[in-house]
């Protein structure tokens, strides 16, 4: 089966103080996430991120600085088999930031964690080993799945 291929950009924000952003998703209970989303035609990752930062959780260029990115993590999304291939981008919030304003279709709550207390059992199975190795990448800790 040919696989269908799709580019997708996340937004790790991170407070001054070092705690992670993270959103429940819509509609589906205990599911948290980083803010992320595919990458529009004629978009760059950098805009791609920074539109779904905006639309996600609020968040204005002018309120973060992005310190950091890294590409090269994928994962295939069942039942369709299309295989995102994510660029993720580690954003410090300014210390005047406000608190995100979430987009009630993608994102029903939020809360600000350590990086070390995000649980690989908030994601669907599909996505584990990506965000396993993201926080690994970006905050040298390792995720348990308990």
């Amino acid at each position: 089966m040919e696989r269908l291929y799709r580019p997708n950009v996340a937004g790790m924000m991170v407070r001054q103080d070092g705690k992670l952003l993270i959103c429940e998703r819509s509609g589906q209970k205990g599911a948290w996430q980083f803010p992320q989303g595919g990458i529009d035609p004629g978009e760059t990752a950098l805009e791609a991120v920074r539109r779904e930062i905006g639309e996600e959780v609020g968040f204005l260029p002018s309120q973060y600085d992005i310190v950091e990115s890294r590409r090269g993590y994928r994962y295939d999304y069942p039942p369709e088999v299309l295989e995102y291939v994510r660029e993720n981008f580690l954003c410090r919030l300014h210390a005047d930031a406000p608190e995100p304003v979430l987009d009630d279709r993608e994102f029903c709550d939020y809360k600000w964690i350590a990086p070390a207390e995000f649980k690989l059992e908030w994601l669907p199975e599909f996505k584990k080993k990506v965000y396993a190795r993201v926080l690994e990448d970006f905050f040298n800790v390792r995720a348990l799945d308990k």
